[in-house]
Order: C-alpha cells, then sequence, then structure tokens
C-alpha cells in the first residue's frame, strides 16, 4: 500500500456511535438506562416482522439470496420502480460507500453541508477525494451556494433530506430548481433515511418521479428508522437502471443478510402499522420540543424522529450529566455543534424521563 493512501487513511476520524444501554450500565453502575442518542426506534418492528424473522432464522445455515429477489421485487410493487433501478446495501450507509467507488477518483471533489451525516465525509476522504464543505444557512441545505461550488471535478452532491442531525428539509420546489442548476455529469445523492417521517410534510419532494428527468439523481432510504430494524442493517436506493447497473457491479456479494431480507419484506407488507407509528412520533415530537422550549432553551424545528436542542452554552457537561442519570443522548461537539445535543424520540414514559432529567440537570 501508498505510504499516501496510508497516512489518508490514519488521519481519518472513524464515525463514533452512540453508546450501547448495556455499556452506560455497566460503567455507572446504573439499573436503568434510556438511550436517546442514535435516532433508533423504541418500539421495535411488528409482530409480523418478528415472525418473519423467526421463519428465516431457520435457514441461517445457507448463505442469503445475493440478488435479493422477494426484497427486490416489493420495493418494485410498492414504490412503481422498475425492478433494474434498485440496489440493495448493508444499511443507506453502504449505499453511501458504494456511490463513492464507483463515481470518485483521488483528487475528485464531492460536495457535503456543514453540518450533515458524517459518513459523507469519512468516506470520500477514505477514496481520496477532496471534501468541499458548504455551510448550512440556518440549519437548511444553502443550495444556491451548493450549485455554485460545483467545478468541473465535482463527482458527488451529497443532500441529506431530512438532515441529519439538522432534522429540517428541502421542499419539493427547491429541489426542482436546484436539480435544474447542476451539470448532468455530477451524481445527486439524496438521502433519504428519514423518509416516512418527513413524507407527512406537504412540500415534501417526490423524488423518485424525477430520475427519468434526471438520471444522474440517486435515492437512498433505510429500514433503520421508522421500520425499526437498525439492528439488521438493509437499506436500498433507487436510480436509473444505467447507474444501478454500475452501483451493483462493485457491490459485494451477499450484502444482505437473509434476516434483514426477510424482515424488510414484511415490514413493506405492513403499512398500517408503520404509518401509525410515523403519527405518534410526530405527536410525540412536537410535545417534546414544546416542554423544551418552556425550560428556556431553542429547537431546531425538524421533521424526523429526533430534536436538535440549542443549550446556548456547552453542551458537553449537560450532555455528561444526564449520562450519570441513566439518560443517554448526543453530544454534538464533534459536528462543531458545541451548544448543541441532539435527542431521539423516544417512547411516552422515555419522552417524560428526559424532560425531567432534562430540567433538574439544566437547574443545577
Amino acid at each position: 500500500m501508498k505510504k499516501q493512501a496510508v497516512q489518508r487513511l490514519l488521519s481519518l476520524a472513524p464515525y463514533q456511535p452512540g453508546r450501547p444501554i448495556d455499556e452506560v450500565k455497566r460503567e455507572l453502575g446504573l439499573r436503568s438506562v434510556i438511550k436517546l442518542a442514535s435516532n433508533e426506534s423504541p418500539f421495535g418492528p411488528s409482530p409480523r416482522v418478528l415472525k418473519a424473522i423467526e421463519k428465516a432464522a431457520l435457514d441461517v445455515n445457507r448463505y442469503p439470496d445475493g440478488g435479493c429477489f422477494y426484497l427486490r421485487q416489493e420495493v418494485s410493487k410498492q414504490l412503481s420502480v422498475k425492478a433494474g433501478q434498485l440496489v440493495f446495501g448493508n444499511g443507506s450507509d453502504e449505499l453511501i460507500i458504494l456511490a463513492l467507488r464507483s463515481f470518485v477518483n483521488p483528487g475528485d471533489e464531492i460536495l457535503v453541508s456543514d453540518p450533515s451525516f458524517m459518513v459523507y465525509s469519512i468516506g470520500g476522504k477514505a477514496v481520496g477525494a477532496k471534501v468541499r464543505v458548504v455551510p448550512m444557512k440556518d440549519f437548511h441545505h444553502d443550495l444556491k451556494a451548493l450549485a455554485a461550488a460545483v467545478t468541473e471535478n465535482t463527482k458527488i452532491i451529497f443532500l441529506d433530506n431530512p438532515g441529519n442531525p439538522a432534522g429540517t428539509y428541502i421542499t419539493d420546489q427547491a429541489l426542482r430548481d436546484f436539480l435544474t442548476k447542476i451539470p448532468s455529469r455530477v451524481v445527486v445523492f439524496l438521502d433519504e433515511a428519514y423518509y416516512e417521517y418527513a413524507c407527512l410534510q406537504k412540500d415534501y419532494p417526490c423524488s423518485l418521479s424525477w430520475i427519468s428527468q434526471y438520471p444522474n439523481v440517486i435515492v437512498a432510504r433505510t429500514f433503520s428508522k421508522i421500520y425499526a430494524l437498525a439492528g439488521l442493517r438493509v437499506g436500498y436506493a433507487i436510480a436509473s437502471e444505467e447507474v444501478a447497473d454500475i452501483l451493483n457491479r462493485v457491490r459485494e456479494p451477499f450484502n444482505v443478510n437473509s434476516l434483514a431480507q426477510a424482515a424488510a419484506v414484511a415490514a413493506l407488507k405492513d403499512q398500517a402499522y408503520y404509518r401509525k407509528r410515523a403519527k405518534d412520533f410526530k405527536e410525540q415530537r412536537q410535545w417534546l420540543a414544546d416542554e423544551c422550549v418552556k425550560l428556556g432553551v431553542r429547537i431546531i424545528p425538524g421533521v424526523t424522529n429526533f430534536v436538535l436542542i440549542d443549550l446556548q452554552g456547552a453542551a458537553s457537561p449537560v450532555a455528561q450529566e444526564l449520562l450519570k442519570k441513566g439518560v443517554i443522548v448526543r453530544d454534538m461537539t464533534a459536528w462543531g455543534l458545541k451548544n448543541f445535543i441532539r435527542v431521539t424520540i423516544g417512547t411516552d414514559a422515555e419522552n417524560q424521563r428526559f424532560v425531567k432529567t432534562f430540567k433538574t440537570v439544566l437547574k443545577k
């Protein structure tokens, strides 16, 4: 391996996931801990999904279907897209990496907003890309600045919509206007991990309908959020058949395990359960935001399953105090947001515990 490549990889700051509940219990000697740090669903998958996992477990001695046949057919049917337009991954994170491996060479540029999902920058640097960062404008993607930042070396623009950690979203009209300004040689990667929450908004983009007009668009979604399959790791991308073919050529064989495939199919067939969950999250998000405002902190209005809270002071001490009391939240210092914490929407009981504990910590 070339010395330059080794140095580039050693310079990367690895992604830091949220701390597991059991680890915090062991370290702090706590009996009860709630985790509101990783934007997971606190409810778990539907009973129908659990039955599908149980059945699929009987065949784990066999390799999974490398082409995700049944999952491909179900997604194709539900989204009204061609089966050949789909690419499946080990979570949507892998789809980000596949796009980078497919379209970016060392020295090329990618564009990301700041703040946004860290894997874009980490993955870009790993393949030797120059990561150009465009600051958000009041916690919204600055589409005008992103379009102006495109050069002849730009290969991919990453847009998380809604954004993480901001929680805000790009409207249909704003995204349409943006795409008209981007050269067709530049891939626009629309990360819609929080789609099922955001699509409740009337002006949220119908991005799949644009792929025929803009074949440089890749849309990625996941089963980790509303579908509550974060532990199984399965996501998918929708693109033109030509782009999907390229992504599938660099995809690892058997990258989506058999339990994940079976669970995802069952989840898609149980839409009523998940639509109700989306509405529950919306109501709880509003309640949590209102309660936080009463405590004198600022909330960044979002449409996901988390809230971004501006403490207007150092976040790390607050996050640590909450941790000591068994409430895990996300300290946003690593994103350059030293005064912010991000709090995932939990169950009603978890949300109430957070507010009660948060109030105590703020007084202290």
